[in-house]
Parts: C-alpha cells; structure tokens; sequence
C-alpha cells in the first residue's frame, strides 16, 4: 500500500453504479438545485453537498451509498462525509458524464429529458 493510497476515496464506474442501484444501492446526487433542476439521474436522491451532514439521517446504512455530482469532485467530498458517519459510500467516478456515457438516464425536474448542467 502506497502513502497515498490512505487518502483515496472508494469509487465506481458510472457502469458499476447502474449495476449496483439495480442490486439495491442508493444514488445520492450533492450537485446545487440549478443542476438537479437541469438533469439527474431518475433513481437519485438530491441532497446537495452543503446539507450532506444535516440530512444524512434519510439515507441508509444498510445498503451501499453512491454519490454522483458533474464530474466527480464534490462526490469525492460527499463521499468522505458519509464515510466518516459510518456510510458504505462511494463516488462514482466522472459523475454524471460517466453515468450518462454508461446508458443512464438523465431527466429535467419535469420529468423530461434533461441536460448535465
């Protein structure tokens, strides 16, 4: 194990996610409401990145949590969040780029097809 290798942050591909919330796992989306509004992920929960802590009670610890932003910066972040409140998380890695270039869907706050904003 490298010196580095302490600070890496658990993660998932955008394939890996689709697999995982089909088996059972929750999609976390931290992204601010202008970008939720835009596009996300049907099956995601919003709960953007500043209210993390606040509202991790809604969450469950009985299955995996993955967190998804834009690019994967803020999930890293969310990700160690949840982890250090006793969390199964992980990031998915290239955020909604990768989830939507993995055949996810991205939906507007209407329910029609959205835009990663």
């Amino acid at each position: 194990m490298g010196f580095f290798s302490r600070f890496k942050v658990p993660s998932v591909s955008g394939a890996q996610a689709r697999e995982q919330i089909s088996a059972g796992a929750k999609l976390v989306d931290v992204r601010e409401n202008n970008e939720w509004a835009a596009g996300h992920p049907p099956q995601a929960v919003h709960v953007p990145l500043a209210s993390l802590e606040a509202k991790a009670a809604r969450l469950p610890k009985n299955k995996p949590v993955l967190v998804i932003c834009r690019s994967g910066n803020r999930s890293r972040t969310g990700t160690k969040k949840l982890r250090a409140m006793g969390f199964d998380a992980y990031s998915v890695s290239g955020g909604m780029r990768a989830w939507e270039a993995a055949g996810g869907a991205v939906l507007d706050r209407k329910g029609r097809p959205g835009r990663i904003a």
